[in-house]
């Protein structure tokens, strides 16, 4: 029996189609303008100290109390996360979508800070230099 080589979408991509995926000037102009705003690092604090977005708070992603911490998060408010290159915030915006908060509240910046130093390379805090 032959396999089935249609084109599949693969687990990660449909999880993605799922949230409020933002491009970095999106993610920029809706976290400015939204009131009840948290933004989240999800990056290792030595990430987040060589550089982080302004009033960005840290919550290590590889931390033990990670979960732990995200279940103590106020619910209404609106939460923009980001990590590195996307990957990590992905996750991290399933699970408070699983985790019952508001999907219309929760807010995965696509690209990740990678593309953020792109674009705003001027609006970047350095804890480390």
């Amino acid at each position: 029996m032959e396999k089935d080589k249609s084109c599949k979408t693969s687990r990660w991509r449909m999880l993605k189609s799922q949230l409020n995926n933002l491009t970095t000037e999106d993610f920029a102009t809706a976290s400015s303008h939204l009131k009840d705003v948290v933004i989240i690092d999800v990056r290792t604090a030595n990430e987040y100290n060589v550089g982080h977005l302004p009033h960005a708070v840290n919550m290590d992603y590889l931390a033990e109390d990670f979960l732990e911490n995200l279940q103590q998060l106020t619910k209404g408010k609106n939460y923009f996360i980001y990590c590195r290159s996307g990957r990590r915030s992905i996750r991290v915006c399933t699970w408070m979508r699983n985790g019952g908060f508001d999907n219309d509240k929760v807010f995965n910046m696509d690209k990740g800070f990678k593309d953020w130093l792109e674009h705003f390379p001027d609006a970047v805090i350095h804890l480390n230099q």
